[in-house]
């Protein structure tokens, strides 16, 4: 069994969990240890596992992330007002080859996902992307994944798979269960025109770091119909991390990437969380437990909405346009906005009912204006193609 393969937390940040008051993270999270074996999932909410493979890292760093700091930093927090189970599963360990890696990874990640716990997973390099996708495919037919990275990481088309190129991987290996990729902080200079053109065919979703530091809300409903979210701690500014020359001088603050993660623990659709390409330096290692816990407090606050037009919880909108009715719900609840995207229903979903897709309420303004928002335009293409 894949389990088997877990290695205990390290003895460090058990011994540092003695010194911690009981209000902490550290004493409330339950652990894999030599001594007491594998936690148990049921009812937990969260798996935190650490996964040290890095031989397929684009730019080789002298030594391994440190995930032992990391978890160290973790453990020092303190709970919220939550009411979870979290558990702690140690780490998977570089396998023989790395294929012998991404099995295990994708078969806990699996494993994880039928008992409904959420994985959160401490990778040194983001090609462990690949595996914790390739883990939904017997549970989810249809994926949407959110990168919160400055590059789109589509590499050569015959570059093999890497922590630069996995998404080429994810886009062509069959079964293909990708329905929607969507990228959140790219910055252009690191993207080369043939892949945002890329993007643009495909009709993914890509918004510029500039886009989403104006105005962090933007990548609410991008999160909000996310299963996979995988987030490159190069997204985030050197100073904000301690970086090295692998980090870019701009990029989201501390606040913002916190905020975006609090987005993704929100979202009800969220099943796999990661984070990837840490540096080991003080500062990241704070950065790294912080972003977890804000997922982990974004997850405290889910609450599930499915908008109808006969739900009393919902005021329905209808906008006409030249071509087409758009019929927006906005929820009286948490003040979220959806749009009806009909021909994207028919061909992805088993029903006939319209596909609901997250947006804002600066789309439904725009339509209003007769400006078709460019998330439904794009979720309208895709149903026709």
């Amino acid at each position: 069994m894949a389990f088997d393969f877990l290695v205990p937390v390290e003895d460090k940040a058990l011994a540092h969990c003695e010194l911690l008051p009981p209000q902490s993270l550290g004493k409330n999270i339950f652990k894999h240890t030599q001594r007491d074996g594998l936690p148990v999932l049921a009812n937990a909410s969260f798996a935190i596992m650490g996964v040290n493979e890095s031989r397929n890292a684009f730019e080789k760093k002298p030594e391994k992330l440190a995930i032992v700091e990391i978890r160290i930093q973790l453990y020092k927090l303190m709970m919220g007002n939550w009411n979870l189970n979290i558990v702690d599963l140690g780490n998977v360990e570089e396998g023989e080859t790395v294929e012998d890696t991404y099995f295990v990874v994708k078969e806990i990640t699996a494993g994880l996902l039928e008992e409904n716990v959420i994985p959160i997973i401490i990778g040194a390099t983001q090609d462990i992307t690949y595996p914790t996708y390739r883990a939904f495919d017997k549970i989810k037919d249809l994926i949407n994944l959110v990168s919160i990275d400055s590059r789109f990481d589509f590499g050569a088309d015959e570059e093999l798979i890497s922590s630069s190129s996995y998404m080429s991987k994810i886009i062509t290996d069959k079964p293909n269960n990708l329905f929607n990729f969507s990228n959140i902080g790219y910055q252009s200079y690191f993207n080369a025109q043939e892949e945002i053109d890329l993007m643009e065919r495909l009709f993914f979703d890509a918004y510029r770091l500039g886009e989403i530091s104006s105005d962090i809300t933007l990548a609410e409903p991008v999160l909000r119909n996310a299963h996979l979210v995988s987030l490159d701690a190069r997204a985030i500014k050197a100073s904000e991390i301690g970086g090295s020359s692998n980090y870019s001088p701009n990029g989201f603050d501390g606040r913002e990437i916190c905020a975006i993660a609090r987005y993704a623990g929100i979202s009800e659709n969220v099943a796999v969380f990661g984070i990837y390409e840490s540096e080991n330096s003080p500062l990241s290692f704070q950065l790294m437990a912080q972003i977890i816990w804000y997922f982990m407090e974004g997850y405290n606050f889910r609450i599930k909405e499915r908008p109808t037009g006969s739900s009393k919880d919902f005021t329905k909108f209808i906008v006409p346009t030249e071509n087409e009715d758009l019929i927006f719900y906005k929820s009286l609840l948490t003040q979220r906005w959806w749009v009806e995207v009909p021909s994207f229903a028919s061909s992805h979903t088993k029903s006939n009912s319209p596909a609901l897709l997250p947006c804002t309420e600066q789309d439904y303004l725009d339509a209003c204006d007769q400006i078709i928002p460019e998330r439904w335009f794009k979720a309208y293409k895709k149903g026709l193609n």
